[in-house]
């Protein structure tokens, strides 16, 4: 069977697996008798309260607002993984999303600075517009 262990979310910030919970249960979809008797589905859950302390306020509410739909009555992460047969792997499978969905969410967005437009981007808008009302003034009637 795997092991939980810690989280690795770059190379300083890292996770201890003591802040991590996981539940096992059985698997749902076809298999025959195996699928009926072996817990291979894990649920996978992280402690954001105790986490704050390891990340500080800040990366904890990034997580919260980026991730809400994921975090359960109690405030823990959820992460579900069934895709493999065999318990170990999706445990691994598990630990990698949340890994991933975490690094996602602790990105620092860049701030926008809002620019002007150029004086030669100005000029050849124009110009272009220019260009294409004189196109659709040839096709028209002549004035007579």
């Amino acid at each position: 069977m795997g092991r939980l262990r810690d989280l690795q979310l770059s190379a300083r910030v890292q996770l201890p697996a003591r802040l991590l919970s996981v539940r096992f249960s059985r698997s749902g979809g076809p298999g025959g008798q195996h699928v009926q008797k072996v817990e291979t589905k894990v649920d996978l859950r992280l402690d954001l309260d105790g986490a704050e302390s390891v990340l500080g306020a800040r990366a904890i509410e990034r997580i919260r607002a980026a991730l809400a739909s994921r975090i359960d009555s109690d405030g823990q992460l959820k992460v579900i993984s069934d895709e493999h047969r065999v318990q170990s792997r999706n445990l691994e499978a598990a630990i990698a999303r949340m890994e991933a969905l975490l690094r996602g969410a602790l990105v620092v967005p860049k701030r926008r600075r809002p620019t002007r437009p150029t004086r030669g981007s100005k000029e050849r808008r124009l110009t272009q517009k220019k260009q294409r009302s004189d196109i659709k003034k040839n096709r028209r009637r002549p004035d007579h």
